[in-house]
């Protein structure tokens, strides 16, 4: 069983900055691909960033998010800069897991909100 569990959402105002965690645990014994999703009330859940062989971003955060890792911890950190009110959502991460029975699924989190005030 592995989970994955994000913090560090919250309400800001626009032009602000958050930083999301999400911390995988389990029976864990490679993670590859690591990403965060977020869905808007009313859209569809979209990506936002992805860590594997390379980093990849959404054409709306490039230049204000960055994506990073801790492999020692099984952390997937969003670093949230210049925030606007359209980045108001439910982030998710997302984690391409293997485990110790060297079966590989994917696992998404709970989610944490985002709310940016204008």
């Amino acid at each position: 069983q592995v989970q994955l569990v994000e913090s560090g959402g919250g309400l800001v105002q626009a032009g602000g900055s958050l930083r999301l965690s999400c911390v995988a645990s389990g029976s864990i014994k490679r993670i590859d691909t690591m990403r965060w999703y977020r869905q808007a009330p009313g859209k569809q859940r979209e990506l936002v960033a992805a860590s594997g062989v390379s980093i990849n971003y959404a054409d709306s955060v490039k230049g204000r998010f960055t994506i990073s890792r801790d492999n020692a911890k099984n952390t997937v950190y969003l670093q949230m800069n210049s925030l606007k009110p359209e980045d108001t959502g439910v982030y998710y991460c997302h984690a391409d897991v293997t485990d110790w029975g060297l079966v590989s699924r994917n696992y998404w989190g709970q989610g944490t909100q985002v709310t940016v005030s204008s």
